[in-house]
């Protein structure tokens, strides 16, 4: 096989926290074993946020409860602030995600911070993790995620020298992966390549991983476009679905069913079973009720092996 593009599934978090349905944490513990058997190494499995405002998100420690570790694979937290990394630690997630915001408008709603206290935020949290007390690895590896790098709902455009200068201000705070994402789905190929290469500038030395969602129908081609411009890491949602409950609009995530083929059709590499991960596609959609907006769980994939 060629190049290897891994791809991080989102499902369980990203997928599930949009959605109607409230699945109980035996659930979503089943659907992240699934996942993981179609050949998932990374998933983001949970989120550490009050269920006040994301109810879809409760019993995050029972989810990592239920799941037993297993080598070779790596279980995501995302947090929002300080109070949910302290969360986070105290379960066995591998990864802690730290969500942020390009923009004041989507900070604000989203966590009730601007651009500037985030990055103090994170900041505290990297701080805190090197006065930690503990052996190497005590700590879960740290990422970041950039909302809204295409657009925010709330404040318009989002220029490129915006997402350049965060971006930088991260990386200088020592995180070693960061996200950027179209979390209304408003990108074009075009705009990927421009700010993969802002992105690429400001963090030479940072792993970029891209989050797309397809809710123009442009997710696939920007994820193209990210592979092109050389980023090796993007999140997919089994089945496509997901969205965001902050931002109007923000229908579901690229469907990791239909990254896959794309990318193994071409050549590349994924270490997914295909025909699993349609299998579970159809299961989730039976469990939230309703039929999954991705093609290959209607359509199958091709040559059909079955």
């Amino acid at each position: 096989m060629g190049r290897f593009i891994q791809i991080v599934e989102v499902g369980p978090r990203d997928g599930l926290q949009n959605e109607k349905t409230v699945l109980e944490p035996a659930v979503r513990a089943d659907f992240v074993q699934r996942l993981e058997a179609a050949g998932a190494k990374r998933i983001e499995a949970v989120s550490f946020v009050h269920p006040k405002y994301v109810p879809q998100m409760a019993g995050a420690e029972e989810v990592m409860a239920a799941l037993q570790r297993l080598e070779g694979r790596s279980r995501i937290g995302l947090v929002l602030n300080g109070k949910g990394y302290d969360r986070a630690l105290g379960t066995a997630v591998d990864e802690v995600n730290v969500a942020m915001s390009a923009t004041d408008g989507f900070g604000l709603k989203n966590q009730g911070l601007s651009v500037d206290q985030q990055v103090q935020m994170l900041s505290d949290i990297v701080a805190g993790r090197a006065n930690a007390d503990g052996s190497p690895g005590a700590t879960p590896k740290l990422s970041a995620t950039l909302s809204c790098v295409w657009g925010c709902p709330f404040d318009g455009e989002v220029s490129v020298r915006q997402v350049g200068d965060l971006v930088a201000r991260i990386a200088a705070l020592g995180v070693e992966e960061i996200a950027l994402a179209d979390t209304i789905g408003v990108g074009d190929p075009w705009s990927v390549t421009k700010k993969v290469e802002a992105a690429r500038k400001a963090a030479p030395d940072a792993t970029l991983r891209l989050h797309f969602h397809d809710t123009r129908n442009t997710g696939l081609a920007n994820a193209y476009a990210g592979v092109e411009a050389g980023v090796d890491v993007l999140d997919a949602s089994v089945g496509g679905i997901g969205g965001c409950p902050f931002a109007p609009g923000a229908t579901g995530n690229i469907a990791t069913e239909d990254l896959v083929y794309m990318l193994e059709r071409a050549g590349y590499s994924t270490g997914y079973d295909l025909d699993a991960l349609i299998e579970t596609a159809r299961w989730i959609g039976a469990q939230i009720g309703k039929p999954n907006p991705s093609a290959l769980s209607r359509a199958g994939g091709w040559p059909n092996r079955r």
